[in-house]
């Protein structure tokens, strides 16, 4: 039986294997019953005229179907914006952490998510808010993380760090990542941050290249209030959530992180284990 009768689908740009699979998918849930909302890229993959904002496109879907990389992801999750509906991920681009279904898998896993039988992961979203003086100017929810990283060639920031109003220290360094499990595995894993389970509460605070080499990525949990001041001059320090948005900031700004009251939730293959991403997205070894 249909749970499932409007699909809202959101594309890659400029993805041939979105050009190939959109027109096929599309007409696949055609003849299932299922109404199909696109996005402005899989409107022009499907040569529809009809097409939706981003922000838009989830309204009235009961299922949001991902084709691209773990961007389309990030992207996906904040048009969402708090409501709760199923995401299904589809990876068409590289490494793919979260966009866990492979196209040979579509059908077979599309059709399960359809009558309902969902494998759901839930994955919360970091709050970001930006204080300038008394007044907050700017508030973002991402799924990845915040990052402040020094706008400026060779120079490194300082950046105070709080945590639920105790100190921790002021780093000297290129940069700093507040990241969520869902997170530890991009950025600031490369920044030599560790990997936390999805299913753990916590935030990872990791600077990026630090001057003091003592300096090491620290494990909070996710009731935590992480308080980030900018000691840096103006417009030396750049505040980027997700790599998708932010913007410039000037000294004496405070970035607060703080858990959002929003999460998304994630349909995965029912047999597919956290390990089991690590060893193939990360080539471990294996039996």
């Amino acid at each position: 039986m249909r749970t499932v009768s409007t699909a809202a689908i959101l594309s890659k740009p400029r993805s041939g294997e979105a050009e190939r699979v959109v027109p096929d998918l599309v007409t696949w849930l055609s003849q299932q019953g299922v109404a199909a909302r696109l996005d402005t890229n899989t409107a022009a993959y499907a040569a529809s005229d009809e097409a939706f904002a981003r922000e838009h496109v989830v309204d009235g879907a009961q299922l949001v179907i991902v084709l691209g990389g773990d961007g389309t992801l990030l992207s996906a999750a904040r048009a969402i914006a708090g409501r709760d509906i199923p995401i299904f991920a589809v990876n068409l681009g590289g490494l793919g952490f979260l966009t866990a279904i492979k196209t040979d898998e579509l059908y077979p896993q599309l059709e399960r998510a359809l009558c309902g039988a969902l494998h759901l992961e839930k994955r919360r979203l970091l709050t970001t808010e930006l204080w300038r003086g008394q007044h907050k100017i700017a508030c973002y929810e991402g799924l990845n993380d915040m990052v402040l990283a020094k706008a400026e060639i060779a120079r490194m920031i300082d950046l105070e760090v709080h945590v639920d109003g105790a100190f921790v220290c002021v780093y000297k360094a290129d940069g700093l990542i507040v990241a969520t499990p869902t997170g530890s595995t991009a950025y600031s894993l490369s920044a030599g941050g560790p990997i936390v389970l999805p299913s753990v509460a916590a935030w990872a605070i990791t600077p990026i290249c630090p001057h003091t080499l003592t300096n090491r990525p620290v494990i909070v949990p996710d009731e935590s209030v992480i308080e980030v001041g900018v000691l840096a001059a103006d417009h030396a320090t750049y505040l980027t959530i997700d790599g998708q948005v932010g913007e410039l900031l000037k000294q004496g700004d405070r970035i607060v992180c703080r858990r959002s009251e929003h999460s998304i939730s994630l349909v995965r293959p029912g047999n597919l284990l956290f390990f089991d991403v690590l060893r193939e997205k990360l080539k471990w070894g294996g039996r």
